[in-house]
């Protein structure tokens, strides 16, 4: 018997503006680069760098310090309203995401 996968849901799309609700990036606002429906993950832009040591690739070279954006849990983000400016939550009324909530600035 083949294992059905089931498909998951999330309230954060590729390309949406979110702001960071807790961590060391709290109130930051930036776009989505990335989701990992699996891992419940997204890559925001801007938020959550980390350095990544890369050796030498060649005899001679110098090695480097690479900026690159790590996953954040998508629990930790809520979305802003374009309209507004504002993070609000969201509620999904035929297929389609509307705004229900806003939060303070």
């Amino acid at each position: 018997m083949e294992k059905e996968t089931k498909r998951v849901k999330l309230h954060i799309k590729k390309g949406d503006t979110v702001k960071v609700l807790s961590g060391d990036d709290k109130g930051k606002i930036g776009q989505v680069l990335k989701v990992f429906p699996k891992t419940r993950k997204a890559i925001v832009e801007g938020v959550n760098i980390i350095k990544k040591r890369q050796k030498p690739m060649e005899r001679g070279a110098k090695g480097q310090i690479i900026e690159t954006e790590a996953p954040l849990f998508i629990c930790k983000l809520m979305l802003v309203n374009p309209s507004t400016g504002v993070a609000s939550r969201i509620r999904r009324v035929n297929g389609e995401r509307v705004f229900v909530k806003t939060t303070k600035k």
